[in-house]
């Protein structure tokens, strides 16, 4: 399951897969386009989750925090 959200003037994509030992891997994509250049930073398996809805959630939450800290 994917997500979308803006925050702060990114794409903020949290992404759950699902492993094959049944626990959710939280993914998670953050990409920023201006005039001059765009930014894409891609984070893979930030933690896993027997939950996917927890997952996703983590991965948003760790997202905004990255942003926050690299504004």
């Amino acid at each position: 399951m994917n997500a979308h959200i803006r925050y702060k003037g990114y794409e903020v994509a949290p992404a759950a897969q699902q492993l094959p030992n049944g626990l959710f891997a939280a993914n998670l994509t953050i990409e920023k386009t201006s005039a001059n250049h765009d930014q894409h930073y891609s984070f893979d398996a930030l933690d896993y989750f027997f939950d996917e809805e927890h997952a996703l959630a983590y991965a948003f939450r760790w997202g905004r925090m990255w942003i926050d800290n690299h504004q």
